[in-house]
């Protein structure tokens, strides 16, 4: 008995200084988080550092501080799990994206996107696992399979979508931002759907049944899982159009959103579907519905959290790259042959860059094809810009690099461990110089536009733009705005030389007659007295009417 009691109170003690150094972890990485944050502040004119560089460089230099007060023994405060990035911190990066991308510019170039995203992927990962399993078998770096080099084209080919939102301007290159983040998400959740197919297929005898078989599973991917992000934004919609929230709570309204979002993120996890463009297409119905059927509070409240929560998120993930780079189990492992890490990471960083221009210059030359006004094409100068802000690998290349090479962080596998600092290395490099050249190249290639530009580009029914006044006119569209701001002869110029009878305009006219009164929107909002800007609106609507 008296045994039994020692034991229970060791296992307690266990317990107990576990909970200390997770609690003394945590709080150490929160207090980092702030530091990123203050830093990047102080840093916000810095044409050449963005917070994902800073977020990396104090990451480096506390991994430093670690490894001097541990003797050398560990690099970071927290273990990697590939688990915390998919299910946690990825979502609220994605659903944001979606919730704040400017819609009728990302629909406009939305046949560019998926060839970029979908086809672009395809062939970037062709070249690199091709190149891979030529090179590195004669490098001799250890007992890599197939699967193994398969998964190297797929971990390579996945471009930092994060990066993206933080170099490029969405009201200064709308066209840009548009393409290379739209790209972006369309092909991390092709690699992530790639990565998951490598490892589900049979990959030793492979046929012409198999390769059938596994293009029909990723179109099959593709399709279910933007169909449920749309289906878990309408239900969202049509749910508070319906009961409207807002007259009793709006903390509701709020938790319902937030809570459908991330039901969508973990429905598309269940079903082996791919989350990332699940999340991202809920994000886009819900600013375009969902949005609109909430009450004036909740609409800053919805704004400000997922931006916070998608903020905060990508300052945790570069954060934690930074610690791991200086990880001293990994490159215990590739220290007799420091040389040969070198040059894995050059050899990947070279494929890297092919693959991205085998795609970008190709597939611009067959898009402009189908453009018929010189304004729409891809100009030589914007197809250099694409091709340059999407060779960043970040965290999602990490985290399926950990998934492919890992046991839970870690490896004892000399192949395996240069694998995983070869990845590193090549984020750390290309999130650094490449994010750093970013901006002044964009600057350099393309001037700012003109007011004239910019003005064109401005889209006040997204909730990005939130510095207009909200249901100004609830009947106003985009074309009502731009009407009201743009002089008349400009207005004329732009209607003789953009033909009418387009994609966008024939949806406008669907959305109009049977999506907007089902599932509200814009246009579609219910009077609720007390409200101050519904009440606003509805007495300027019987001004009109008297």
């Amino acid at each position: 008995m008296a045994f039994e009691l020692g034991s229970v109170l060791t296992n307690l003690e266990i317990l107990r200084s576990s909970d200390h150094a997770t609690v003394v972890s945590v709080t150490l990485f929160v207090t980092l988080l702030c530091a990123c944050i203050v830093i990047g502040h102080l840093l916000e004119e810095n044409r050449w550092m963005n917070e994902s560089i800073t977020a990396i460089a104090i990451g480096l230099c506390t991994g430093v501080v670690i490894l001097l007060t541990t003797g050398g023994k560990s690099s970071h405060i927290l273990v990697f799990s590939e688990d915390l990035f998919f299910i946690y911190l990825l979502p609220p990066i994605i659903f944001n994206a979606g919730f704040q991308v400017k819609k009728k510019q990302f629909f406009r170039n939305f046949m560019t996107i998926m060839l970029f995203g979908a086809i672009g992927t395809l062939i970037s990962f062709a070249i690199i696992s091709l190149g891979a399993t030529q090179i590195f078998q004669k490098l001799g770096i250890g007992p890599l399979e197939l699967g193994d080099y398969l998964a190297i084209g797929t971990i390579f080919s996945a471009t930092d979508s994060v990066c993206t939102l933080q170099v490029l301007n969405q009201d200064e290159t709308p066209l840009l931002y548009s393409l290379v983040f739209g790209e972006g998400v369309v092909n991390d959740a092709t690699s992530v759907v790639l990565f998951n197919a490598i490892q589900d297929f049979d990959l030793t005898h492979i046929n012409s049944k198999i390769a059938l078989q596994f293009f029909g599973n990723f179109s099959y991917l593709f399709i279910i899982s933007t169909l449920l992000g749309v289906f878990a934004g309408l239900l969202s919609a049509y749910i508070i159009k319906k009961l409207y929230f807002g007259r009793h709570s709006t903390d509701r309204e709020v938790a319902l959103m937030i809570l459908m979002a991330y039901l969508s993120y973990m429905l598309a996890e269940l079903f082996h579907l791919s989350a990332i463009l699940t999340v991202f297409f809920c994000g886009i119905v819900m600013s375009h519905y969902t949005w609109h059927n909430v009450t004036e509070s909740s609409r800053v409240t919805t704004k400000h959290t997922f931006a916070t929560l998608s903020f905060m998120a990508e300052i945790f993930i570069f954060l934690y790259v930074g610690m791991d780079a200086l990880d001293i189990e990994k490159w215990r492992f590739v220290r007799s042959s420091p040389g040969k890490s070198v040059g894995v990471s050059s050899i990947l960083l070279g494929l890297v860059l092919v693959g991205r221009a085998a795609f970008v210059f190709p597939l611009s030359f067959l898009s402009n094809l189908t453009k018929k006004t010189p304004s729409e094409k891809i100009t030589f100068n914007q197809q250099i810009t694409i091709w340059w802000a999407g060779l960043m690998r970040g965290a999602v290349s990490v985290a399926l690099a950990y998934n492919q090479f890992t046991r839970a962080g870690h490896t004892q596998l000399r192949g395996n461990a240069i694998m995983i600092t070869s990845t590193i290395t090549v984020v750390l490099f290309s999130t650094v110089v490449f994010g750093l050249m970013t901006k002044p190249l964009v600057r350099f290639l393309l001037p700012s536009p003109k007011p004239f530009s910019s003005m064109l580009s401005s889209e006040p029914s997204s909730p990005k733009s939130f510095i207009v006044p909200l249901l100004e006119n609830g009947q106003d569209s985009e074309v009502d705005f731009g009407a009201r701001n743009i002089l008349r002869p400009s207005s004329i110029r732009m209607l003789l030389a953009t033909p009418t009878h387009t994609v966008h305009r024939y949806w406008r006219k669907f959305d109009d007659a049977f999506m907007r009164p089902v599932f509200g929107g814009r246009g579609f909002v219910p009077f609720v007295p007390g409200s101050p800007i519904e009440q606003s609106v509805h007495q300027k609507e019987e001004e009109i009417q008297t």
